[in-house]
């Protein structure tokens, strides 16, 4: 690493930017399955306009996304939850 002011900032900006993992939430309940009926778990995964939230903002493994999306949709069907923002409750 060289000794000039310069050297030292871009090494110091290369760590600053790298973020600590998500880790998911379900693996470290040992989740099996997700449940339809439990909304208020489910609404922490979906954003201010009533979509589904990606993997890399969520946190959650691939195995349980796709379990997730499944149990969102279900509930949407069974109108649980919504499809649309005006549907949402503050």
């Amino acid at each position: 690493m060289p000794s000039s002011p310069r050297g030292r900032r871009e090494a110091a900006d290369y760590y600053k930017d790298r973020r600590r993992r998500k880790v998911c939430t379900f693996c470290v309940d040992k989740a099996e399955a997700i449940d339809y009926k439990e909304v208020n778990k489910l609404r922490r995964y979906l954003s201010e306009r009533a979509k589904i939230e990606p993997r890399r903002k969520t946190g959650t493994c691939a195995r349980h996304q796709r379990m997730l999306t499944i149990a969102l949709k279900r509930a949407r069907h069974v109108a649980l939850l919504p499809y649309a923002p005006q549907h949402l409750r503050p």
